[in-house]
């Protein structure tokens, strides 16, 4: 079930980040053809461009939680034995899942917020531009609790063998 659910995550992500990427380049590479060679320039590329480029990097932070690439100070949890190193890891994880449920709380009210609020260029609320971080916390709160049952999983079978 758990590696369903994280392979379903794995491909709606990159599809995602894919779709998102390609449309930002696209938009950006117009304004630059429209400003440099038609002397004109675009009302909303570089509004849309921004806008992605958030949801990137909110949605790109669980990648990184995936691979295990975020910013960490390994210098204690590398001597540590192989149980304390993963009680660290989960208490690591559980710190993180706290932080972005406070994020996801507060994002919450911020997106109902703004509900009425538009975007000049590109004329969609900005509650959308702010359900970046909701989205984008909720997964990396999914990939903690993946990598809290693989610590587990690991303590319980280095204890059996």
């Amino acid at each position: 079930m758990k590696k369903k659910i994280v392979s379903i995550l794995d491909r709606v992500e990159g599809i995602l980040l894919v779709t998102m990427f390609a449309t930002m380049v696209l938009a950006i590479f117009l304004q630059v053809i429209m400003r440099y060679v038609f002397n004109n320039s675009l009302s909303w590329s570089e509004e849309l461009g921004k806008f992605l480029f958030v949801w990137l990097s909110w949605i790109g932070i669980s990648i990184g939680a995936k691979r295990g690439e975020h910013i960490k100070i390994t210098m204690l949890v590398d001597k540590l034995p192989f149980i304390p190193g993963h009680i660290f890891n989960i208490i690591s994880q559980l710190i993180v899942i706290g932080i972005c449920s406070i994020t996801v709380y507060y994002g919450v009210s911020l997106v109902m917020s703004q509900a009425n609020v538009n975007y000049a260029g590109i004329k969609i609320s900005m509650s959308w531009g702010y359900l970046a971080v909701v989205v984008g916390c909720s997964i990396m709160i999914i990939r903690c609790l993946v990598s809290i049952i693989d610590s587990i999983t690991s303590i319980n079978k280095g204890l059996k063998a």
